[in-house]
């Protein structure tokens, strides 16, 4: 040690520390082991052993070799820099080595669990089987999945039951497709037995099998006693927030707990426009921002490193219990705690091994989190909060820039800047809103987190003082839906972008470049006037030339999943609106794009949810004149209907064949059904209301989801030509119960199939598909297009696919 220097030999200072190179030794094992068991989950088990065999050999050879060669005295070391350099080099492959052997043989054992062959013979069986579980997750809603009040409910399977009485005693990852109401209320934790229907899980996890079941799930005792506080707390927020407006009352419990029940749907699409969706979900921030807290209160309590290490730990697992301590859950409580800590301490520079090695922990635990997209959000969020915020706070601080707004820059822009490959890939989009939109949310972040905690915790005492709370909570929060409810409406705020994982890996390979590439004086500044130029000079196009809705377009087919919604223009900002889709923000999704205001009517083919199950977002924000709906109506699946009727002012009407309905440019003619039907292989599909819409001269034929029988009914029925039709909507999804003698007499150019990604009906039937495009039809569909547009060009017909660029249009 040397006589001047009171630092102790190998410790830093804290501003040492700060100025350190980050500690990046462990990184090589956590990233080995993450993409080993990323890698795993799709290869299978064979093939993750014969890897993870050839990389131990190797890795054990090198780890010999080094000892061997380079197993010097220290003072050679010094004297050959290469050595040391060499040695270093080389025990980073062994660690990388390591965590592909280690992650290997612990994923390879999970899948070998999950690919039992009891359980999956009976999967692939599709058997009937009574299911002894535990619920792992809470349970939520599938708003895509074209039937009401379907939940997805993660659990753990303990004992199955099959049709043979056998018994399988297994503890596997199930998957329970639940449609009673009573799935609702449960809590994880909680043991049941449940009936229903093995099928084959999707694969790329350690999901063993899905359940699908219509009945109420038989319970077993109690959850936890966490579970169950956790579950008071929360209802106690509810409760709080319930007397606040929709937006700011819905929103404030995700904010805190990620209770997303009460959530508009309209602020939940906002918030994916904006890139403020990590918002509605409990993730490393929350924990950051509630241990912050306690952490500025101890040290302005002037309490030492480890009490205020000590108190941290108590908010932490305080709040992991207000929030349930889900998987999801205590993962962001690793990731939000590891900066805090390691600051708590007096250690910035600690933090990144401890991430790396919370990574590699939490792999080898649970290897389905490599494939999770939270946890690689979470991880990615908090390395570039640790790498790049520190970094560029400090530059902002010596320009000039006021500490507090150099932090308030520096998190979101890097958190942004590291998640963004993430978001790109699962998105297919880039947001140009996204860093602006959470840097005007800093602010309003911490204290509405911060007061909807302690609305939770003080409800059960004192449900008052709990409404008082949640108040002065609501007016961040309102500010959070007015900045994204604007952000989303901002011309150019998202540029397309190659989705999955080519599109992530380019952003990612661009964003390593360039910032490598800052570090230049020159290309700094280069970057700066090309960035600032290409926004000036793009956001003025995409103003006067959005590309969505193309210029002189008659009939828009929304993507809205499994279901239908068709737009018709009547004028700037109006349009007729034929069917609603599954759930409301798709459809609310599409109208924003064509720019809908009013509706002056809205056409319910018929009752079932894939057509009248988003019909709320139609009236989003947006004046409905009328609904006309088929003469026989079904008093269950119309009630929603009704309601939203009623509550828009909305006159409902129906309607008969033959009816016409002018509404300015669009005529609509009622062609069917004919007559009412009966009897048929399906009633309510058979009645639908039958369109043909003329705009602008061009016909187009909107069959509902109009099967065999009303076809055929429809085609005795017309008189010549009455069927012919430019554009054919493809009754029900393109399924195969098509008549060809009415296909034949539409005889379209165009035909559009609107089908949900993924669906379980075989839809659109191959065979129709290709008897449509032998009639001379252009054929496509939104599960592959998107979006699908008819557009009048040149004196004819011309397609356009959002998204698409106009030179690959056809």
């Amino acid at each position: 040690m040397n006589s001047g220097d009171p630092t102790p030999h190998g410790q830093l200072t804290a501003a040492q520390d700060r100025a350190s190179p980050p500690d990046l030794r462990l990184a090589g094992l956590a990233v080995a082991a993450w993409l080993t068991a990323l890698a795993g989950l799709h290869l299978g088990v064979r093939s993750l052993l014969l890897v993870a065999g050839v990389v131990a050999i190797l890795t054990v050879c090198t780890a010999l070799h080094l000892l061997g060669r380079f197993g010097r005295p220290r003072a050679v070391a010094r004297r050959h820099g290469w050595i040391a350099v060499a040695r270093r080099h080389g025990w980073i492959a062994v660690a990388v080595g390591l965590g592909v052997v280690c992650a290997g043989a612990v994923t390879a054992a999970q899948l070998a669990i999950r690919d039992a062959p009891p359980i999956r013979a009976l999967a692939e069986q599709r058997a009937l089987v009574t299911a002894e579980v535990v619920v792992r997750d809470d349970p939520r809603p599938i708003r895509s999945a074209g039937r009401p009040g379907m939940l997805l409910v993660p659990s753990e399977l303990v004992r199955l039951t099959g049709p043979d009485g056998r018994r399988i005693h297994a503890s596997v990852r199930l998957l329970v497709l639940a449609t009673d109401p009573a799935w609702q209320g449960l809590l994880p934790g909680q043991r049941l037995t449940a009936d229903g229907r093995l099928g084959v899980a999707r694969g790329g996890d350690l999901t063993a099998a899905v359940l699908s079941t219509n009945g109420p799930p038989q319970r077993h005792g109690v959850s936890s006693w966490a579970q169950r506080a956790a579950g008071t707390l929360r209802a106690g927020l509810q409760r709080a927030c319930a007397p606040l407006p929709d937006e700011p009352g819905g929103l404030l419990p995700g904010l805190v707990v990620g209770d997303t029940s009460r959530l508009p749907p309209a602020v939940e699409e906002d918030f994916r426009a904006t890139g403020m969706t990590h918002l509605n979900a409990v993730s490393g921030s929350n924990v950051a921002i509630v241990v912050g807290a306690v952490l500025l209160l101890a040290r302005w309590a002037r309490a030492g490193p480890w009490l205020a290490v000590g108190l941290c730990a108590v908010a932490l697992v305080g709040f992991v219990i207000l929030v349930r301590p889900s998987p999801s859950v205590v993962r962001a409580a690793t990731m939000g705690a590891i900066g805090l800590a390691a600051l708590a301490a007096g250690r910035p520079r600690a933090a990144l091994p401890a991430l790396a090695a919370a990574v590699t922990v939490l792999v080898l635990v649970d290897p389905e989190l490599a494939g999770d997209p939270g946890f690689a959000l979470s991880v990615l969020a908090t390395g570039g909060l640790l790498l790049l915020a520190p970094r560029w706070r400090d530059r902002l601080r010596r320009r000039g820039v006021p500490p507090g707004l150099a932090e308030a820059l520096a998190v979101p822009a890097a958190a942004q800047l590291a998640c963004g490959p993430v978001v790109a890939g699962i998105s297919g989009t880039v947001s140009l809103v996204a860093v602006p939109a959470n840097l005007l949310a800093v602010p309003a972040i911490a204290p509405a987190t911060v007061l909807g905690v302690s609305a939770a915790m003080v409800s059960p005492l004192w449900p008052s003082g709990a409404e008082i709370l949640a108040w002065l909570a609501s007016w961040p929060a309102w500010w959070l839906v007015v900045i994204a409810r604007q952000g989303a409406r901002l011309p150019g705020g998202t540029l397309p972008w190659p989705g999955g994982l080519p599109g992530a890996l380019l952003l990612t390979v661009l964003t390593v470049a360039l910032l490598i590439a800052v570090r230049r004086p020159l290309v700094r500044r280069l970057v700066a006037v090309v960035g600032v130029a290409s926004v000036l000079g793009a956001l003025p196009v995409r103003l006067v030339f959005a590309g969505w809705p193309p210029a002189g377009w008659v009939v828009v087919v929304c993507a809205v999943g499994q279901g239908d919604a068709v737009v018709l223009p009547v004028a700037p900002g109006r349009a007729v609106v034929v069917d609603a889709g599954p759930e409301p923000s798709a459809v609310d999704g599409c109208l924003r794009r064509l720019g809908v205001r009013e509706v002056p009517l809205l056409v319910i083919s018929h009752f079932h949810a894939d057509h009248v199950g988003g019909v709320a977002g139609v009236f989003r924000g947006r004046r409905v004149g009328a609904v006309l709906v088929p003469s026989s109506t079904d008093p269950e699946s119309g009630r929603d209907l009704v309601r939203a009727a009623a509550a828009g002012r909305a006159a409902l009407r129906t309607t008969v064949a033959g009816a016409r309905h002018p509404i300015g440019g669009v005529d609509l003619l009622v062609l069917g059904p004919p007559y009412p039907l009966a009897g048929t292989r399906s009633d309510p599909n058979n009645n639908s209301l039958v369109v043909r819409a003329t705009v602008g001269g061009v016909r187009i034929l909107l069959p509902g989801d109009a099967e065999t029988e009303e076809q055929h009914a429809l085609l005795t029925r017309a008189t010549p030509g009455q069927l012919r039709a430019d554009v054919l909507k493809v009754a029900h999804h393109g399924s195969a119960y098509q008549d060809p003698g009415f296909l034949d007499a539409v005889r379209p150019a165009v035909a559009f199939v609107p089908v949900g990604t993924g669906n379980t009906y075989g839809h659109p039937n191959p065979g129709i598909l290709a008897r449509l495009s032998r009639g001379g039809a252009r054929v496509l569909r939104t599960d592959t297009d998107g979006d699908l547009a008819a557009i009048r060009a040149d004196g004819g017909l011309a397609v356009v696919r959002r998204g698409v660029p106009p030179g690959r249009q056809s």
